[in-house]
This record gives C-alpha cells, structure tokens and sequence, in this order.
C-alpha cells in the first residue's frame, strides 16, 4: 500500500536506526561546509581582483605578504580560484544526489527526484555560493582576502600542475583566435558614463571624464579662434609702436603677418625680446621670429596635442583648404577640451561671451564656437550634426539653417531651440538670444 505521507517512513527508518541517522548527519554536515567553502572561493575572486594598492601597503601584516605573492601571479590565481569552486560546486551536487536518492528512492521517481534536486541545489549555489559572498566580498576586500590567503596559498600549490595548463592553453587560444575590437560610439561611452558617475561624482569630475571620452573626435576648426579674433601684428610695424601694442596685449607668442594675415611669416616670443627692450626704434626685431607652425582646419586635437609635445612649441596656425589663415591654436585650448578653461592674470573672467538670463534662456556673441555654446548651454554637442554643414560658430549655424543673412528681432526655429537675432550688420551676426525647450 503507497505511504499516505511521502518521505514519512523515511524518517522513521532513520530514527529507528542509529546508524543511518549518524550517515545521514554526517552527509549533511560536509554539504552544508562544501556550501560554505563554496561561499569563501566566489567571494575571493571578487575580494581579489579589487584590492587596490593602498590596501596593501602594511609592511608589518604577513597576510598582506601572503595577499601580494598570489597577486602577483593573477592568472594563475583566476584559474585555482575557478579550478577550486567548480570541483566544490560539483562536490555539492554529487553528495546531495547521493543522499535524497539514498532518503527518497521508494518514495519518487528518479525523474522526479533529479529534477526537483537540481533546481533546489542551483538556487543555493547561486544565492548562497555566488550572490551573497560576492556582494560582501565587493565592499569588504581586504578582510575577505585575509580570510582566504592561507586556503588559496594551499590550493595555489596543489593546483599549479593543473592551473599552469589551463592558463597555457587559453593563452595559445587567444593568439590563435583574431581579437575583435568593440564598435563604440561616443554617444554610448556618454551614456555609459552618466550611468557610471553616481551623486557623489562632482559636475567638475564629469566635465573633466567627458572630456577625455570626446577628445580625439575634435577637430581643429571646432576649437580654433578664428581669424577675426587672432591678435597679430605687421612686419613693417616699429620697434615701438610694437612694444606699445604688445604691452595691451598680454600675450606671450603673437603671429606676424606681411600686409595680409593670409600671410604670416612667424611667431614673436614675447621673451626673445626682453633682453631688447632698450633698443631704439630702428631695431630689427623681424630677426627674432621664428617658424610659424601650419596645420590643417580638419585635424584632430589629440592628435595635434602630440604635435605640440615633440616639436616642443605652443602655438599654430590653422589654414583652410586654399592656405589662407583660418584661425588659430595652442596649447591652452587643447587642454581646455579636458580641464576646462584656465584662466591666468591676463584673461578676462571668461572667454565665452554670453549672459546667462535663465537656466533655458543665453544671449551670446554669434562668434562664440558651436562648442562652446554647447558646453554652456548643456546641450549634446551632436545636436547640429545634420544642418550645421561646415560652420563651427553659432553665427553661422544660424546662417546654415536660415540660409540668408536674418534682420534684427528675426526668430529662427530648430527643434527645441529658438533662436532670435539681437544684433547684426551688413554682413554677419553680432549677437543671438537662444532659448531651449527643455
């Protein structure tokens, strides 16, 4: 006659008999150790593989000692570590197999009894062997690498037979597969990078990681000062009048132009001409330029950045496609991309001429740079992507858009943004109220 209550009679034979209660207890004991062992091996990988170097720096804790031998072998730690859990894991499903077949095999199917096994064994692995340790390994580290240094030390030695030949062949794997790079737009290590920065991360450290992100898509043209804004000086000028204007100027390296700034001819060091400053009007100071350095409107900031590093200079010329004098760039302007604007004794509060009258609302000078007014305003810089064609001022996106040259009091209208032209003359715009719908 079948058991009214499954597993009843089960537990009776345990009882009744000493000895199968005592297997049985024993059998358990070691599952529910395996569990724990298990617990202790998944955490140490996370433990690990995040200590940082300051948590190591303890001359006088021989654990630390013990920490730093294993990872100084990290490879061969990962394979003991993964070597170590799986044959636990494995462990674990073996003894628990064995012992509800040995309780449960008169009372189910064997189907049944494998099935609901695997999936009761799975989820304690997974919650109790993987998710738990590993969370509290991740904000524990160095405690919980101290707690497993002796046990991996052991398994470390055992195991390197086994480890070396794991890490051997997946290192004769990688070189024979070709590596495939990851596609990754800008846009999407933007978003990566708004996920990743919590509320502790300040607006500066955001500003100064975006930065770095979209360095290398800059071009010259997008930071440049254009030609209108360039302070140079012609060669014909007098020694004096050149040391008048030099002292308004404040600058330190200013380009030198033959009758046209088409055509420049070199850049004046400030500091070549201090021992010269008594000189008398007559002094050929044309002798101490020196090479004036040209560069392409479509070139690359980062890359220029090298440029600047090995030629050792500070300062270029940007040519447009016909080799006429587009505008101008140095050092400072290529490291602002990062670190944003630094300003010294000679610089005006900022270079960016706006008024801020809302937090949707700016009324700039139509000169001032699409990334520049992208950054103010805190607007994606890819916005004008598709109408901007090649203008890299606000001016002349509005231009681009309107296609003529707009009246004063003209509204212009692109998606969220409305733009309305507060000043302008016969030939360019001076001055634009934006207003962004947010």
């Amino acid at each position: 006659m079948d058991d009214p209550l499954p597993g009843f009679s089960v537990l009776v034979a345990i009882f009744s008999q000493p000895e199968v209660y005592l297997s049985i207890a024993v059998y358990l004991s070691v599952i529910i150790l395996m569990f724990m062992a298990s617990a202790l091996i998944s955490g140490s990988e996370v433990a690990y593989f995040s200590l940082r170097p300051h948590d190591l720096e303890d001359d006088n804790d021989r654990t630390l000692e013990t920490i730093n031998k294993l990872i100084a072998h990290p490879k061969q730690l990962l394979a003991t570590i993964l070597i170590l859990n799986n044959l636990i894991n494995i462990s674990i499903v073996m003894l628990s197999s064995y012992v509800t077949l040995s309780l449960f095999i008169n009372q189910f199917s064997e189907a049944t009894i494998m099935a609901t096994l695997t999936v009761v064994v799975t989820i304690l692995i997974v919650f109790i062997g993987e998710i738990v340790p590993k969370v509290y390994a991740n904000q524990n580290s160095i405690v919980f690498a101290k707690r497993t240094a002796k046990l991996l030390t052991i398994s470390f030695k055992i195991f390197r037979p086994l480890s070396w030949l794991l890490v051997n062949v997946s290192d004769i794997i990688e070189k024979r597969i070709e590596r495939k790079g990851y596609n990754v737009s800008v846009e999407e290590l933007n978003e990566a990078l708004e996920m990743a920065t919590d509320t502790e991360t300040t607006d500066e450290e955001k500003g100064l990681l975006k930065g770095i992100v979209n360095f290398g898509t800059l071009s010259v043209k997008q930071v440049m000062k254009s030609r209108m804004d360039i302070t140079a000086f012609d060669l014909e000028t007098d020694f004096h009048e050149l040391m008048n204007q030099i002292n308004k100027t404040g600058y330190s390296r200013i380009p030198i132009y033959n009758e046209t700034i088409d055509k420049i001819e070199g850049i004046l060091y400030i500091k070549d001409l201090l021992p010269h400053v008594s000189e008398e009007e007559d002094f050929r100071w044309q002798e101490l330029l020196r090479p004036s350095f040209f560069i392409p409107e479509t070139k690359k900031i980062d890359s220029l950045f090298k440029d600047f590093q090995e030629k050792r200079i500070h300062i270029a010329i940007v040519v447009d496609e016909y080799g006429g004098t587009s505008g101008l760039i140095t050092m400072e302007d290529v490291i602002e991309e990062i670190v944003g604007e630094i300003s010294d004794e000679y610089d005006e509060e900022s270079d960016i001429a706006f008024n801020k009258l809302d937090n949707n609302t700016f009324v700039f000078e139509a000169k001032t740079s699409l990334t520049d007014f992208c950054k103010v305003a805190d607007v994606d810089s890819k916005s004008f992507e598709e109408v901007k064609g090649e203008s890299e001022s606000l001016g002349g996106l509005i231009l681009e858009i309107h296609s003529k040259l707009p009246n004063a009091g003209e509204k212009i209208t692109y998606e969220q943004f409305q733009f309305t032209i507060v000043a302008v003359n016969d030939k360019r715009i001076k001055k634009v109220r934006v207003f962004i719908k947010r």
